[in-house]
């Protein structure tokens, strides 16, 4: 609840003279409201028991006008209202959009994309809700009640009594419904969160799905997922059917029991029938306070929960955060330094990365080899800062990673990750992420060292060809070279490449190579490979094994002097003799 009141007051504020029409046009409507049903008992006591058609005419052109007016003034207050919470939804959105981008691959897997993804759509729409409900109720609720409770004793106190007895009654109702339903909304929420991760597992690897005949046995996870969420659902369903006709019998047994009890007021002569008939309208007009309060009860705890999980991304601070006084200028453009570093990744037992040191020179080729598990990706994402390392120090340029700043590190760098991802857009959009002011020629260029430029003058349209999300109607080789020539066209003093030739044919990756080194001889290259023909060539050859440095040196080096690597190269070697 401390979440949800800290999150409407942050981003209503700069809607605050919104609001304050809200409040001023809801206190006029409201005001009307009360207003009305005492001109309805005069027009019944003095016009009609008094037979004076004048006063009827005039009283119900008032009666009118004041409609009117109140119409006018809900419709303003609705619409200022929707403005400023719509406006606050937005900034909201924004926030935690910012928020999350700056997330490190940590805080990421910490939240999932799924759980994101509700937490920035779902969540943020339940507090815009309750903010835009809140601020249409706020004056409206309260006017009606206490207003209506003041109007109908001055019509007749020997009935409010009534009023004392149903609005209590009313409000201990509430109450129950209201406290059952906030752990069906949390609960409801993580059910949510698990419905949008399994699609969208199931969306990005639906070839996987296809390929192992996982159809029945996905669809079955997804079905017994939905179900969960269904149960919890009708639960909360079942608490909403029950709270408005159990508010509305409340309703009807009060105006039953002011009927009956007015009827003999009335039977005596001690209360006019106008005067009965507006008693009866206040106390409507209390019990729909009561209500619009309660509705708002209701709305509430769901908000909350949406407030607090949204809270939940806005507090996490991102360990890629700015240096408090960032390094702006690199002494040696181009190096690559591992000074003594290990990586532990958050709940291991053991680091992926221990005790690493080496150094690239600007320029040169490096490689890194190694078993699966033996912390290829992770040494890459250390460079980039992806994420921090645990002890030790990376260095690029000749600073530490950590005292540069973000936007000059990543400047620095052209990273091609394991799994190359496109966006939905054009084959030209795709590759101006690497540099967006690249011209046509530029791309077709880095499309030639990416031996990529045939397949994309084949594609209808060239640069122009439409890319599906996540580079789905390309090849997965395909996939690469785009990726790879993104990173090319960046023009970055190092080159970072994550298995980036793995889905190549041998001739293929040969010739790309032979590009990338000969159109790129002042670039340091960092490969991360799986095949020993990809790292021949390099200028030096780390060889890594359970996350340690065992070995660094040429191809013919390691060869002679390093049993790891000489084990790699033989089972490749076996491996492509038997093939």
């Amino acid at each position: 609840m401390i979440v949800l009141r800290h999150l409407l007051v942050r981003y209503l504020r700069p809607y605050r003279w919104l609001l304050v029409g809200v409040l001023v046009f809801q206190f006029a409507s409201a005001l009307a409201m009360l207003y009305l049903p005492s001109l309805n008992a005069n027009i019944v006591d003095r016009g009609v028991a008094q037979g004076d058609t004048g006063y009827i005419w005039r009283t119900g052109g008032i009666m009118l006008a004041v409609s009117l007016g109140q119409i006018v003034t809900a419709i303003i207050a609705t619409r200022y209202a929707a403005q400023a919470s719509m406006a606050a939804g937005r900034d909201l959105r924004d926030d935690v959009y910012e928020r999350v981008s700056g997330f490190s691959e940590r805080e990421i897997s910490q939240f999932g994309a799924g759980s994101l993804i509700t937490r920035n759509t779902n969540d943020v729409q339940q507090v815009q809700m309750i903010a835009m409900m809140g601020s249409t109720m706020l004056v409206t609720a309260p006017l009606m009640a206490i207003g209506g409770i003041i109007m109908a004793l001055r019509q007749d106190v020997r009935l409010s009594w009534i009023i004392a007895v149903a609005v209590p009654i009313l409000l201990v109702f509430a109450g129950l419904i209201i406290g059952r339903m906030v752990p069906l909304f949390r609960s409801y929420q993580l059910r949510l969160d698990t419905i949008n991760r399994i699609m969208r597992e199931q969306l990005t690897g639906v070839r996987v799905v296809r390929a192992f005949v996982r159809e029945s046995i996905e669809a079955a996870r997804y079905r017994a997922a939905n179900t969960d969420m269904l149960v919890v659902g009708r639960k909360v369903g079942s608490l909403f059917v029950l709270m408005f006709p159990g508010a509305m019998f409340i309703l009807n047994v009060t105006i039953m029991a002011v009927l009956w009890f007015g009827g003999h007021e009335v039977d005596t002569g001690r209360v006019q029938i106008g005067t009965l008939l507006a008693f009866m309208q206040y106390v409507g007009q209390i019990l729909m306070g009561v209500l619009m309060a309660t509705f708002m009860t209701i709305m509430i705890p769901r908000a909350a929960v949406s407030a607090e999980r949204i809270g939940e991304v806005l507090d996490v601070e991102s360990t890629l955060t700015e240096p408090a006084n960032p390094v702006g200028v690199l002494p040696t453009p181009g190096s690559v330094e591992f000074a003594d570093v290990t990586f532990r990744y958050p709940g291991a037992q053991h680091p992926i990365l221990s005790n690493l040191s080496f150094t690239v020179e600007p320029g040169q080729t490096v490689a890194v080899v190694g078993s699966t598990g033996a912390g290829k990706t992770t040494l890459l994402s250390l460079v980039a800062r992806l994420i921090d390392t645990s002890s030790g120090a990376v260095k690029v340029g000749g600073v530490d990673v950590r005292d540069l700043e973000l936007e000059t590190l990543w400047a620095n760098l052209g990273l091609v990750p394991q799994r190359p991802f496109l966006f939905a857009g054009t084959v030209g959009s795709n590759l101006r992420l690497g540099r967006e002011d690249a011209t046509d020629d530029e791309i077709w260029q880095a499309l030639e060292i990416a031996q990529a430029s045939d397949f994309v003058r084949d594609m209808k349209g060239g640069l122009d060809a439409r890319i599906s999300q996540g580079g789905t109607n390309v090849s997965g080789g395909q996939r690469q070279r785009l990726a790879i020539a993104r990173a090319v066209l960046r023009r970055a003093p190092i080159l970072l490449l994550d298995d980036s030739f793995s889905a190549l044919d041998v001739a293929t990756d040969a010739r790309l190579r032979a590009a990338l080194w000969r159109e790129l001889p002042q670039v340091t290259k960092v490969v991360v490979a799986q095949r020993v023909t990809t790292v021949t060539d390099a200028d030096a050859i780390c060889v890594l094994d359970d996350g340690r440095l065992v070995g660094m040196g040429t191809h013919e080096q390691l060869l002679a002097s390093n049993q790891t690597y000489r084990e790699i190269a033989e089972s490749q070697i076996d491996v492509e003799a038997r093939a």
